[in-house]
């Protein structure tokens, strides 16, 4: 790929926890996205776009390292990242970028590097080797919080509870947090990108990391109102969550272990047993979380036209992985279902053809660090599991292109545990997921796989795998997931060899001590 004349700016923009059906290019008909819809009608929109892990620190992984858990090996928020993987903050750096982050990456530091005092170990909210920082936010929020508190609110009692309705209620509600729209965590991001890019030239490579619209479940004014409980469209799942829970128990386990308080503060009891109201109430506010990341965007879009930079950027938007939004009578992010880890993808080239139609083929979160190569020029590295989407910009199709999206989880307790979610020890504490045009296999190391129909059965609700009728379908599928494991078996050293002559093939980089 031959496209650049001079180095473009770079913006990557991720976003946490945004389902993939929640945009109106994607034809969600209620949630308002203005401002993506518009970043799409000049690139190209990737319908079918997968993350590959979860929760934030595996799937962030999988994006920066181009690599499946199953070589990257992180596990769970807190695994740390071998520090011999290339990621694209590196890349970045080979490319002559500074690369700069705003907001987390959630990697945790390879310990191996660091002494034990070093308060680097001191949690997994590290930062991607490579990256220079320009604004952190971290879990605790501080940072924001000292914002917030230097516009005169009450910031005391700190993150998570700085969402709570600011009148103390304990229903599940649209009642407003303390903040306003113009005081977000987004905008206060946005903001502080917006200052640093105030002093930058030309050729300059930014990752913005937005926590929102992940929990917890808060939005102020005009957005806590703007949709309709009523009018949010329905669910996939279940008539009930007994009924959910006997599909498999590791959704039964789910059912019985989700708490309610984790996603809106204050609230007590387990998901579960929420009642439809309920449900309807929060999607409307994750809506309205969406539709306020959406406003940001167009602020920081029409920032880049007002300074000139807009026909120099390549943009950038997607999200770490997705939410279930009571599908299956649940909350959250993990798990097998397709709501959990169908996520947005937009790519803006300027240098590229504006207006295509969306890409229904399947691509994955592994995909993003050897398209950022292709954009950056540099040249391709065959030990990544991922695949560049650099053809599509121009309106092709690569050969040989996927025809599934692959899905990992680790439910692992930690170091020393087992699972909580069902009999397991730490090995076998994971699952792993081939889903295909019509048929979904969810394989679990330990515990009875799952075979689900999706023309007959959308919702993921009946469990083929034992019905004489799919057994042919169920092997092949089992056949296909041995098969893709096999081809993504670590690559960093067997493309290569030693011989008499030297070494021949290539050999992925080692990052400098």
């Amino acid at each position: 790929m031959a496209r650049r004349k001079s180095r473009p700016n770079i913006l990557f923009i991720t976003c946490d926890q945004w389902r993939g059906d929640a945009l109106g290019i994607a034809g969600n008909n209620v949630v308002k996205t203005p401002n993506v819809d518009r970043l799409a009608g000049e690139g190209t929109v990737f319908l079918r776009h997968f993350a590959n892990a979860a929760p934030c620190a595996p799937a962030r992984a999988c994006i920066y390292t181009g690599l499946y858990q199953t070589n990257n090996r992180v596990c769970r928020n807190g695994t740390p990242l071998d520090d011999r993987h290339d990621n694209i903050a590196r890349a970045a750096r080979r490319a002559g970028y500074d690369p700069t982050l705003f907001g987390y990456t959630d990697v945790a530091p390879d310990p191996r590097h660091h002494h034990t005092n070093d308060p680097a170990l001191k949690g997994y909210e590290g930062i991607l080797p490579g990256f220079s920082v320009g604004q952190l936010l971290p879990e605790h929020q501080r940072q924001w919080l000292a914002w917030l508190g230097a516009q005169g609110i009450d910031v005391s009692m700190g993150s998570p509870d700085i969402h709570r309705p600011a009148n103390g209620s304990k229903a599940i509600d649209a009642s407003s947090p303390v903040y306003s729209a113009d005081q977000t965590e987004t905008a206060y991001m946005t903001e502080s990108f917006m200052r640093w890019h105030g002093a930058q030239e030309a050729g300059w490579f930014a990752h913005l990391s937005f926590i929102r619209p992940h929990p917890p479940f808060a939005v102020p004014a005009p957005y806590d109102t703007m949709y309709d409980p009523a009018n949010c469209g329905s669910f996939a799942r279940a008539a009930d969550p007994a009924s959910e829970a006997g599909v498999h128990p590791f959704v039964a386990a789910e059912l019985d272990r989700t708490k309610t308080g984790k996603f809106l503060p204050g609230r007590k009891g387990k998901v579960h047993d929420l009642g439809e109201a309920d449900f309807r109430q929060i999607k409307a506010l994750y809506y309205g979380m969406i539709s306020e990341v959406d406003a940001q965007l167009g602020r920081l879009f029409d920032h880049l036209k007002a300074t000139g930079q807009w026909d120099d950027t390549i943009v950038i938007l997607t999200s770490d992985h997705a939410e279930l939004m009571g599908d299956h009578h649940l909350l959250g992010k993990g798990g097998y279902f397709d709501g959990s880890y169908h996520v947005p993808l937009v790519i803006r080239d300027p240098r590229g053809k504006p207006g295509r139609a969306g890409v229904t083929r399947f691509t994955e979160a592994v995909d993003l660090f050897p398209t950022l190569l292709d954009l950056m020029d540099l040249p391709p590295q065959p030990w990544l599991d991922g695949r560049s989407l650099a053809p599509f910009l121009d309106g092709k199709l690569p050969d040989d292109w996927r025809t599934e999206a692959h899905v990992e989880f680790d439910f692992r307790t930690g170091p020393g545990g087992s699972s909580k979610r069902m009999p397991a020890s730490q090995r076998t504490a994971n699952l792993a997921v081939l889903r295909g045009e019509r048929y979904k296999l969810v394989h679990f190391a330990a515990g009875p796989s799952l075979l689900f129909d999706l023309a007959t059965d959308p919702s993921e609700t009946v469990d083929r795998s034992r019905h004489p009728d799919y057994r042919d379908i169920h092997v092949d599928m089992l056949e296909r997931l041995l098969s893709w494991r096999a081809a993504h078996l670590d690559q960093s050293l067997a493309l290569g060899e030693l011989t008499d002559e030297g070494p021949r093939g290539p050999f992925a980089p080692l990052p400098r001590q």
